[in-house]
């Protein structure tokens, strides 16, 4: 189901009860952190506040800040639906009989409608601001914690072009505002907008950018997913919406932008020109330090006559931020089963901030394997980064940390299972002797073989035979026990017979 805008996706919060709406008057300055962190750390509704003090535009918060909302920002019943339309999309055959072929040139078809669609004007047109009056100070960004180095806006859609083959992308990176006028951008090296910068560099050339603020919510989704750098944000997100993103083109740049987005904020960049930026209460709950960034200027605001304002906050996890990520994990499963059909599952830990650690499962079949796999993850786009690397066995639930830990703990002699590098990590991760380079590690926790130096016999799982589960299951409930049937069978984690097979 795809939504218009997103006025839209919050009448659908409202009608399935997870939406609350403030009319307090509540500070961006902080105060609207400090009620956010405490509802999103509780699992609780997104947040509509109303009456932001001195703005008369409303804040939406934590609208995507749970497994349900997430889902429903991306029209489906379970973020999994996606993968399962990744995986039926990248599994198809050769078309054989004619009906095949029919069918193949149908989905063909579909798949043509989602390219993005040129319209005249939309929601983002209503208002239109240039001069003195295209001023930040009419939004209410949020300032979210103590020590941060202003306010920031947090879920701006950045649209920008290569300026060699003029393929277009947007990107989610964080922007504070200096003033009224200007801001900066917070694009860090491996990201595609950073790239199209160093490129208008080169050549001295300014560089025209747009930012779209509101819209569909899986335009949101869509320009945080790590696509490749030549796969287009807007096609991919008509795929998720199973509908064309509508564009219109800006006022004083030559970029196209969602047509209905809340707000438009059209601006350039000077190659020659940089500004410190931060510090910022980042997503690994640590303040990421100032440093130097891009400069964006504003030529030009529109908006809708009613625009709300989306803003999130990340900080020490879980936060809103969590359910973003997990849904990338998901939905990129397919992709990377395609190149690794051994990798069972993945799992990034919210508590690594997506980038500090990432554990694998793989159906083990020669010795190294688990090493291969590791460095086939440092290889393999934004998951480069990853700090941490924990590889398992296929029968491993990586979902359960309580089973990785117990598998870590005892399968790994350390020198023969721990490989450390040096390469890529994230610009955030404030343990690297230098940003965005340091050191890399690889636990290999899976069974070993005979021919990885491990000679002896290696222990099966404990677990109980089948004929007494079943049998005891029979009596349970005569025994009496202040325990349920199945609250008996819970267990920290599930051992099968199955996992006693090397």
């Amino acid at each position: 189901m795809a939504y218009q805008n997103l006025r839209d996706f919050i009448h659908r919060l409202k009608q399935e009860n997870e939406l609350v709406e403030i009319n307090q008057s509540v500070s961006p300055r902080l105060e609207m952190t400090e009620i956010t962190d405490r509802v999103s750390k509780a699992q609780g509704p997104a947040l509509l506040f109303n009456n932001p003090d001195g703005f008369d535009m409303p804040v939406l918060l934590n609208a995507y800040g749970s497994e349900k909302r997430m889902a429903m920002a991306l029209g489906v019943d379970h973020v999994d639906d996606i993968a399962d339309r990744i995986r039926a999309l990248i599994q198809q055959k050769p078309p054989g009989t004619w009906r095949e072929k029919i069918s193949a040139l149908f989905e063909l078809k579909e798949i043509t409608s989602y390219f993005p669609k040129q319209v005249n004007s939309g929601r983002c047109k209503e208002v239109i601001l240039k001069g003195e009056d295209a001023s930040l100070d009419r939004i209410p960004v949020m300032t979210c914690w103590p020590k941060d180095g202003g306010p920031f806006l947090t879920l701006p859609q950045i649209f920008t072009r290569d300026p060699l083959n003029g393929i277009r992308n947007v990107g989610l990176y964080r922007m504070q505002v200096f003033d009224g006028q200007t801001t900066g951008m917070h694009w860090q090296i491996h990201k595609v907008g950073a790239s199209h910068f160093r490129e208008h560099s080169k050549t001295g050339t300014r560089m025209e950018a747009a930012v779209a603020l509101g819209g569909d919510p899986a335009l949101l989704y869509a320009a945080s997913a790590p696509l490749p750098p030549n796969i287009d944000e807007l096609l991919f997100c008509g795929f998720l919406r199973q509908a064309p993103v509508e564009l219109v083109k800006c006022e004083t740049v030559d970029v196209d932008v969602p047509a209905d987005a809340e707000i438009i904020i059209e601006g350039y960049l000077d190659p020659s020109e940089k500004r410190m930026e931060g510090p910022f209460g980042d997503h690994t709950g640590y303040y990421s330090l100032a440093d130097q960034y891009p400069v964006f200027h504003v030529t030009c605001i529109t908006m809708a006559k009613d625009p709300v304002y989306p803003s999130t906050i990340v900080g020490i996890p879980p936060q809103e931020d969590a359910f973003l990520g997990k849904a990338t994990e998901r939905i990129f499963m397919p992709m990377i089963q395609m190149t690794f059909p051994e990798v069972v599952d993945l799992e990034l830990p919210v508590e690594g901030g997506f980038h500090s650690l990432a554990i694998v499962s793989i159906n083990k079949s020669y010795p190294g394997h688990g090493f291969k796999i590791a460095h086939a993850i440092w290889g393999t786009g934004l998951l480069a980064l990853t700090k941490n690397v924990i590889v398992v066995d296929g029968h491993v639930d990586v979902h359960n940390y309580g089973e990785v830990m117990w598998r870590v703990a005892n399968n790994v002699a350390p020198e023969r299972d721990v490989q450390i590098v040096r390469g890529p990590v994230d610009a955030l991760d404030n343990s690297s002797e230098h940003p965005g380079f340091g050191s890399k590690m690889c636990i290999d926790a899976t069974r070993k073989l005979p021919d990885e130096g491990f000679n002896r016999p290696w222990p099966p799982d404990i677990s109980m035979s089948q004929e007494v589960v079943e049998r005891i299951d029979k009596m349970w409930d005569e025994l009496k026990l202040p325990i349920s049937l199945q609250e008996s069978k819970h267990r920290v984690f599930k051992i099968t017979p199955e996992d006693e097979t090397p």
